[in-house]
């Protein structure tokens, strides 16, 4: 017990544990930053060369995750009951999705990360959203009916949104096939919003009226992937002139859309997606 305690006490090696801790290091538990999340890398191809790219840009992905952000609360707010919350979020989202394209677009920061990931935002926004809201709201009472029509609209959104996604490169910039999702969440998360504000909210809906809604959540999936002309607005002359008539008339609808804009919204939407099948049929030979 005596020479036990007369041993020498061994000196540590105070580099060897700092080592330990350090990034990369394979001893103690250090943490590695780098080897829990990768660095995002791209091939770009620039004067006829592949390159490869580091890192995502900032601004317009800020706006993609704005309006998936804007999606996810309007799935909250429709669970909680307050629909017009959840409708407010879906054009915001709407918004936020309109700019992020544009502003990736005018700082030349477009890239294939940005396209998928507005992609899955667009997904959240107006395909899962408007079909939870619209569930929550009133097709919930309907039994399987209401979800399977919910689920109809979702994934027709789901369809829509990969076959935009194939064709992107070969189709005419100045029309879409199908209603674009954020139309058609326009169409269902306003008719929310309208009966909403006249106190039509869960078993408070007449069974015509949601059966009615029903219809229309299931017709306007449909066009969202039926071979429907739509004229997208991408081939105006944004940065050109215009008749000073052009600026009195946006000042006339931004009045309209305060006085009421749950049912101007409505209108407009609506009318936006009937002018697919009455384009088509213009277009049929006689």
């Amino acid at each position: 017990m005596a020479e036990d305690q007369k041993k020498p006490v061994q000196p540590v090696d105070i580099s060897e544990a700092k080592s330990a801790t350090e990034p990369g290091s394979d001893k103690g538990f250090g943490l590695d930053i780098d080897r829990l999340v990768d660095e995002h890398e791209e091939e770009v191809s620039e004067g006829g060369k592949t390159t490869r790219h580091q890192g995502i840009y900032l601004l317009p992905n800020l706006f993609t995750t704005g309006a998936l952000f804007a999606g996810f609360y309007a799935i909250i707010a429709g669970m909680k009951g307050n629909f017009e919350a959840a409708a407010i979020a879906i054009f915001f989202a709407m918004l936020f999705d309109g700019l992020d394209g544009r502003i990736a677009r005018l700082t030349n920061a477009s890239s294939k990360f940005g396209a998928e990931y507005d992609s899955l935002s667009d997904m959240v926004s107006f395909g899962v959203a408007p079909a939870l809201v619209v569930y929550s709201w009133g097709l919930s009472e309907l039994g399987k009916f209401g979800w399977s029509v919910a689920f109809i609209y979702a994934a027709c959104a789901a369809l829509r949104l990969a076959r935009f996604n194939t064709q992107i490169e070969v189709a005419d910039k100045a029309w879409f096939t199908g209603l674009a999702s954020p139309p058609a969440a326009a169409a269902i998360t306003a008719t929310v919003w309208v009966c909403n504000d006249s106190g039509l909210v869960g078993a408070a809906v007449p069974t015509e009226i949601a059966v009615l809604v029903a219809l229309q959540t299931a017709l306007i999936g449909v066009l969202m992937i039926a071979n429907v002309p739509y004229y997208s607005f991408k081939d105006l002359d944004k940065g050109g002139r215009v008749p000073f008539a052009v600026i009195i008339g946006i000042v006339f609808i931004f009045s309209l859309v305060t006085l009421d804009p749950p049912r101007v919204l409505l209108t407009a939407a609506l009318l936006y997606a009937a002018s697919g099948p009455l384009m088509l049929l213009r277009r049929k030979p006689k």
